[in-house]
């Protein structure tokens, strides 16, 4: 199944939140006793981002939104209110911190997108928390898509947020980091009656998925910390879905690695990805932007969105852009973006208004402060 959008539909406004705190990987190996072994140099990551005692994936997710909101608005008069224009809002987490409780309804409420009655005409809002362990950010993007395109929606938020949890003296914890990633999307010109014009940053060519049974991690009800197979971690599971997501979407499209300027792959660690994208064709140039995780570890659902945060940072007009995410149990989301004009006339609108708009992940990692295995431990609890 590809879909391909029916009118020009994409992202219209993006956001990013990167905690303040990190732990090396040789803090961690000392504290694990390992530091001969040289774990984290074998999985390319140098640190990963740590939240603190007050974050969690409410506030990171609050945050990146908060950005994206903002950037929305600077694109669009004063008079022009785009809070009161997004009308779904789906966040991807594996760490969700309620078991019966939506993570969104919070977000909502703190971002001012929450329905409620003005002059007796009540603003909608479609919202879900979705599940999927990596790929529940990339799920999130998709079903926005659908919303934006089908036109039950004009602007549609989509986050990938995780405090990702790692057993003390795990392998993780060299790798499982936090962070988030919002988008915001729309169609070209504005749906129905809306004042608003939009002009999209970036085009949502096509989109598919692959979903089998293929158990390499998992988390059991009651039990603070994931489990993993590592038997399965690179095949079947990473490797063959992200593989076949991909190939399918080319195929469909008549599109190949040559085609893009960027690739974008999920990453566990530094080596799967730069190994899947030369198995399919891709160049070291083509994947060097998304590789954050040798700088915050594996973010998990705001891994893939991290990086496509960070190459639309950096992008250039009407560059093609290949995303594909993968979520352990096990499935693959894949899509074709392609940049405009205007996502260059804007992130220089973001750049001269201030702190939050113009916090870009690159400026944000140069923030980093670097926290002891006692303190990361502390605040490892959300």
């Amino acid at each position: 199944m590809i879909i391909q959008a029916k009118k020009a539909i994409g992202i219209v406004s993006y956001g990013a939140k990167i905690p303040r705190f990190k732990i090396t990987g040789e803090t961690v190996a000392a504290a694990q006793g390992k530091v001969e072994q040289k774990i984290y140099k074998s999985l390319g990551v140098e640190s990963k981002t740590v939240p603190g005692r007050d974050e969690d994936t409410i506030t990171l997710s609050t945050a990146s939104g908060f950005q994206a909101l903002e950037r929305l608005q600077l694109l669009h008069t004063k008079q022009h209110k785009v809070r009161s224009e997004v009308d779904s809002l789906f966040i991807g987490s594996e760490s969700h911190p309620y078991a019966v409780k939506p993570t969104g309804t919070v977000v909502a409420q703190a971002l001012g997108i929450a329905s409620d009655s003005v002059n007796g005409k009540v603003k909608p809002l479609a919202l879900a928390d979705l599940q999927f362990a990596c790929k529940a950010g990339t799920q999130a993007l998709q079903t926005c898509a659908f919303f934006v395109n089908t036109q039950f929606s004009h602007y549609a938020m989509a986050i990938g947020t995780d405090t990702a949890q790692a057993k003390p003296g795990d392998v993780l914890e060299y790798t499982a980091g936090a962070g988030s990633a919002a988008f915001i999307l729309g169609s070209q010109g504005g749906n129905g009656e809306s004042a608003f014009k939009n002009k999209l940053l970036a085009k949502l060519l096509a989109t598919t998925s692959v979903a089998t049974d293929t158990p390499d991690f998992w988390r059991r009800p009651y039990q603070s910390y994931p489990e993993h197979a590592g038997r399965f971690t690179a095949d079947p599971g990473y490797f063959s879905h992200i593989k076949m997501a991909a190939q399918l979407l080319l195929e469909e499209t008549q599109l190949q690695a040559s085609d893009f300027e960027y690739c974008i792959f999920h990453s566990p660690n530094a080596k799967f990805p730069q190994q899947v994208a030369k198995e399919l064709g891709f160049s070291q140039e083509q994947v060097e932007r998304s590789l954050l995780v040798t700088q915050i570890g594996n973010t998990y659902a705001a891994s893939s969105l991290l990086g496509l945060v960070n190459t639309l940072d950096y992008a250039q007009a009407n560059k093609k852009i290949l995303v594909v995410s993968y979520g352990s149990g096990s499935g693959s989301d894949a899509f074709v973006f392609e940049t405009t004009e205007y996502l260059v006339e804007a992130r220089k609108k973001w750049e001269v208004a201030g702190v939050t708009p113009g916090a870009f992940v690159s400026q944000q990692l140069q923030i980093l402060v670097p926290v002891t295995y006692e303190e990361y431990r502390a605040n490892s609890t959300h």
